[in-house]
């Protein structure tokens, strides 16, 4: 974990969210791992974006580890299921982007996801990063990623298109669960969608959830900002009690910091949801005065595609 000094603020969101966590537990080694996760939580958290995918094809093995060897506490990651029930790293909802082939990722099984070329396409984009050793890089599954990181490393899963696929929260808490993460305090559940986020918490209330936002123009000839999915109202008209609502299932909100270049959100916001017992992490920051910014603020963590630019900051 990352501390810093700007960061005490005397919130009680902490002692809040313990108590909560605490209620029904099945066993003392539960009960301790997730209050020491929910203690973490508390300090600065450097949140690796799709692994330190400034460096590496994101979601890479690559990407990963680099995160993972700078440092960064969490490893964040988009989990989508393929055609044959597999929980795969992947972000967009096709495969068009990120690999040399078309077409919707729930249309591909795992064979047809790990024969795709899922590394050039950085190498074209990035020719200043490029290797010749990430031409031929792999979609990786959940598996892949816990086996090579296991329960000591700490992840951030996001829920990625659940409204296509209505199995993916139980099949993904399923394998969170058969591979010991919850039990180790070692995932926290982040998605856009309430009701995906919802489903989470009534199959397991233990995990730590994340609401993410994402504010913008209601309109071209508008400065009046909404919520992609209406989970809040715009910041410039957001109460307490919508930042209270969120706080009935998540320990935090996950916002942009900008659309286009112009500032959604500002330090009132921040102290505003941190007030009603939230954590507030951004994404996806990776130029050092906004990082800088944003210490200021007080936020409890950032996301970003490089995980080194934020530690030296922060240690």
């Amino acid at each position: 974990m990352h501390s810093v000094n700007v960061f005490a603020s005397g919130r009680g969101y902490l002692t809040h969210a313990i108590a909560v966590a605490a209620i029904g537990f099945s066993g003392y080694a539960l009960a301790d791992n997730l209050e020491t996760q929910l203690e973490a939580l508390q300090d600065f958290q450097v949140i690796a974006h799709r692994g330190a995918s400034g460096h590496a094809p994101e979601h890479s093995m690559e990407a990963l580890q680099m995160a993972h060897d700078m440092g960064a506490d969490y490893l964040e990651l988009d989990i989508q299921l393929s055609a044959d029930g597999v929980l795969v790293a992947i972000h967009d909802e096709t495969v068009d982007r990120t690999t040399d082939g078309e077409g919707a990722v729930q249309d591909f099984d795992l064979a047809g996801l790990k024969a795709l070329d899922a590394g050039s396409w950085f190498n074209d984009a990035n020719p200043d990063r490029a290797r010749q050793d990430f031409v031929g890089t792999e979609v990786v599954t959940l598996d892949e990623v816990i086996d090579r990181f296991g329960t000591q490393t700490r992840y951030y899963l996001e829920t990625k298109s659940a409204e296509r696929d209505p199995t993916l929260e139980a099949a993904m808490m399923e394998k969170l669960s058969d591979r010991g993460l919850i039990e180790a305090g070692a995932v926290v559940i982040q998605s856009f969608s309430q009701e995906s986020l919802q489903k989470v918490q009534a199959i397991n209330p233990d995990v730590p959830l994340i609401q993410l936002v994402w504010y913008y123009p209601e309109s071209d000839d508008s400065d009046a900002l909404v919520e992609w999915t209406g989970v809040t109202p715009g910041p410039e008209s957001i109460s307490d009690a919508d930042f209270q609502s969120v706080r009935e299932y998540a320990v935090g909100i996950g916002s942009n910091l900008a659309y286009q270049g112009n500032q959604v959100i500002d330090d009132d916001f921040v102290r505003q949801a941190q007030t009603n017992d939230l954590l507030v992490h951004i994404y996806t920051i990776n130029a050092v005065p906004e990082m800088e910014q944003l210490m200021r603020w007080g936020v409890d963590g950032v996301f970003t595609n490089f995980p080194a630019r934020l530690i030296r900051l922060v240690d």
